[in-house]
């Protein structure tokens, strides 16, 4: 059986913005030796790394990459964290900041690349896209490149940074090995939302404690924040290492929720307007709507209740939590082409997609 369990437990300055793009061009190699090199016997002096390396990526990015430590009540827990601006935000999971629990930890711990350490408050907590943001006082910080997520490809170069097991600033590399894989990451009953994350799937190698870290592309520029693996036991108190099955919510949706966090404390969701059969209870492929909110998005589009949803834009739905990915890859006020099957024949609609309601 695979399980999937947690990759662990408006600044002054701004975010600073770089193309998403693969950028894993090869690039020529130092004249001078490298670390390991017979010729660098002796030789006391940092070694250069070859432009676009793994090795000069790694240490552009790794001063903005923060290991993260919390405790509320009883519970302690860890994870990692991304600087967004020089004056203190960072961004990490949701998971990570509620130490296991249902709300923020009492304390919150943040400890740099350079050794020093720092007291964080919690901005916003958002347990449904499993985004949180927290703030220390410091103005000296170095902001991650944020790319973006709207134009990676499988296959493609990423590096994966974050504190595994609390052993901060670990460093791995793999490849893009998919895209818009939905993960069901929680489910709370007592709302009646799910956490599902809309997850660029990747190889890197990612533990516990990984979660809230960096996935960049081979330029440096965050692609995707670290937040789920894939395991072969039964829960996490069972969980093993990495399986080659990680998952990150792509920077694009990770972002627009994080500004939200850090000028409110609240973020929205698009929202569909239909409730859908849960993914594995229907041999049927696709979505199929089980209710239909009078008034809602999809009640104004004629989509009707017992219709099966196949396509939102040009992206295929396989089940009902891929449709919720899908719809939460969107904002609020976004419209979609959704395809649906009604008693046979196909049918398409424009969805122009509320705001969900969160209890």
């Amino acid at each position: 059986m695979v399980a999937l369990v947690a990759g662990g437990a408006g600044g002054a300055i701004g975010y600073t913005l770089a193309d998403g793009s693969d950028g894993s061009s090869s690039s020529s190699t130092s004249s001078g030796p490298l670390g390991g090199d017979p010729k660098a016997n002796g030789n006391t002096a940092p070694v250069e790394a070859p432009a676009g390396s793994v090795q000069e990526v790694a240490a552009r990015v790794l001063p903005s990459v923060v290991s993260i430590e919390v405790a509320s009540g009883g519970a302690l827990g860890s994870g990692s964290g991304v600087v967004l601006t020089e004056d203190g935000v960072i961004m990490t999971n949701n998971h990570v900041v509620s130490a296991g629990g249902n709300g923020p930890a009492a304390r919150v711990a943040v400890n740099f690349s350079d050794g020093s350490r720092a007291q964080a408050r919690v901005l916003g907590a958002d347990p449904i896209s499993d985004i949180a943001v927290i703030k220390v006082d410091r103005n000296d910080l170095t902001p991650v490149t944020v790319g973006n997520s709207n134009n990676l490809a499988v296959g493609q170069d990423v590096i994966a940074i974050g504190s595994p097991l609390g052993l901060a600033g670990t460093v791995t590399t793999g490849i893009i090995s998919a895209l818009n894989r939905p993960v069901l990451t929680s489910r709370d009953p007592g709302t009646n939302t799910t956490s599902v994350i809309d997850a660029i799937q990747t190889d890197a190698a990612i533990n516990p404690g990984n979660s809230g870290g960096a996935l960049v592309n081979a330029r440096g520029a965050l692609v995707g924040i670290n937040t789920a693996i894939a395991t072969l036991g039964g829960g996490e108190e069972q969980a093993g290492g990495s399986i080659g099955l990680g998952f990150a919510i792509p920077i694009d949706q990770a972002i627009r929720v994080a500004k939200q966090l850090e000028s409110t404390g609240r973020a929205s969701h698009a929202n569909i307007g239909v409730s859908v059969r849960p993914s594995g209870d229907s041999d049927t492929p696709g979505a199929v709507v089980t209710d239909v909110t009078p008034g809602g998005p999809a009640a104004t589009a004629g989509i009707p209740k017992n219709a099966v949803i196949t396509k939102v834009d040009d992206r295929p739905i396989a089940s009902g939590d891929a449709l919720v990915a899908a719809i939460r890859s969107h904002a609020p006020g976004d419209t979609v082409t959704v395809t649906y099957s009604d008693g046979g024949n196909s049918k398409t609609a424009q969805v122009k997609l509320g705001t969900l309601e969160v209890k």
